[in-house]
Parts: C-alpha cells; sequence; structure tokens
C-alpha cells in the first residue's frame, strides 16, 4: 500500500509540474516579466475585449484576417511578386517566407495586402503565429513569432525582397488592443516594418497584438 500511495503521489506531483510547465510562461508574461514595462502601451483594466461575443464560436487564428477586429481595407499592391524571406538573427529565424496579401499562417508569415513593400517609404506591416514558448521552433511557422516578446531595442531584422536586402533596426516594442487597427497606417517619413503576433504567446483566447516596429537603415550607415 505504500508503494502504491508513493507512486500515485509521484505521478500527481509530475501532473502538477507538466501543468506549470505550460501555464508559467502566460502567467510570467502577464505579470510583466516577460517585456519590460515601458515597452508596454497602457490597455484598458476592462478585459471585456478578450472574450469573442459568440463563445459557440472557435477562432481561426491561422487566418491573418482574423487577428484585428474592424474594417481591414485591402488597398491595391502594386507589385508581382508575392514572396520575400525575413530573417531575425536574435530569434534565429532564418529565411522565413513571407507571403504578400497571403491568408495562411501555418504555410508563411503574412504581409498585410496595402501596406508598404520592404525598402519603400511606409510600414510593412507583417504576421506571424505564435504558441507556448517552451516549443519554439524557428523553422516551424505555426510557432515562429513564440520568442518575439524577447526582441530588444537595436537588433536587427533583415528582409530579402527582389534580389535586394534590407536592414531594419527595432525601435519600439508594444502591445495592442484587437481593435486597434491604426498598427496598419502608413508612416510616410520612412520605411518601416512591424512584426506583429499574438501576446500572450500560448494564451487561448489570443487577448492582445505584440507589436514589434523597425525603421530601414540607409546603405551609407
Amino acid at each position: 500500500m505504500k508503494i502504491k500511495r508513493l507512486l500515485s503521489a509521484t505521478l500527481a506531483v509530475i501532473g502538477l509540474g507538466l501543468v506549470g510547465y505550460t501555464l508559467l510562461p502566460i502567467f510570467i508574461f502577464d505579470a510583466g516579466t516577460t517585456i519590460a514595462q515601458d515597452y508596454i502601451s497602457p490597455l484598458p483594466e476592462d478585459d471585456s475585449y478578450f472574450e469573442p461575443d459568440d463563445e459557440s464560436v472557435e477562432i481561426d487564428y491561422t487566418k491573418a484576417s482574423n487577428w484585428f477586429d474592424g474594417d481591414l481595407h485591402d488597398f491595391d499592391q502594386a507589385s508581382t511578386i508575392k514572396y520575400y524571406s525575413l530573417s531575425v538573427p536574435s530569434l534565429r529565424i532564418q529565411d522565413a517566407t513571407v507571403t504578400i496579401g497571403g491568408e495562411d499562417l501555418n504555410d508563411s508569415l503574412i504581409q498585410y495586402p496595402g501596406t508598404a513593400l520592404p525598402g519603400k517609404v511606409g510600414n510593412a506591416v507583417v504576421f506571424g503565429h505564435s504558441i507556448l514558448p517552451q516549443y519554439y521552433n524557428p523553422e516551424n511557422y505555426l510557432s515562429i513569432f513564440s520568442l518575439l516578446p524577447t526582441i530588444d531595442k537595436g537588433e536587427e531584422i533583415t528582409v530579402r525582397y527582389d534580389g535586394i536586402s534590407y536592414t531594419y533596426v527595432v525601435e519600439d516594442k508594444f502591445e495592442v488592443k484587437p481593435t486597434d487597427i491604426e498598427i496598419l497606417a502608413q508612416n510616410k517619413s520612412d520605411s518601416y516594418i512591424t512584426l506583429v503576433t499574438c501576446t500572450p504567446p500560448g494564451h487561448p483566447l489570443r487577448p492582445k497584438r505584440l507589436i514589434v516596429r523597425a525603421r530601414l537603415v540607409p546603405y551609407n550607415s
């Protein structure tokens, strides 16, 4: 009987440990220790936007169009090129495929249609999926942006578009609500790239959006 009790207690501890291993990153993130607080934009205390209006409907977050609420206008995309590559050395992301105007985040990163093309004046907005960070794999598009919250100001993002390499340097990192579609706005003062993922990574409700914005480095820098 003592052996059975010991075995039961051991299995219970292992089970609790596995649950803790899965949930701890979410709790840490919500406590503000994953991202420095000066990077996070103020969010309202009302968490009602965390819940979908119809709880019976399961939102498919592998589709980029489900990430923001509201009218996301689809502007004309003046490019015959549909794919380019993106690298983030600090996250071990190497030559990930970005599909311009795509939808399926299972297969690639997605650049929102109508946002600026790489190297051009404006704001190229790129969506990427994320899961619990302990399951991060930079070669799997379902987990590719799981460590995006760890990126720091000054780190580089490299894009290769139409045979030309462009280097961007991270200037800002913050969170927004799913209704804040202003992050798609086109800033004509310079050339920017904005990386977007759901946050906290692995949270079942995907309550917020993490925004990482970087500016193009001039060739003569």
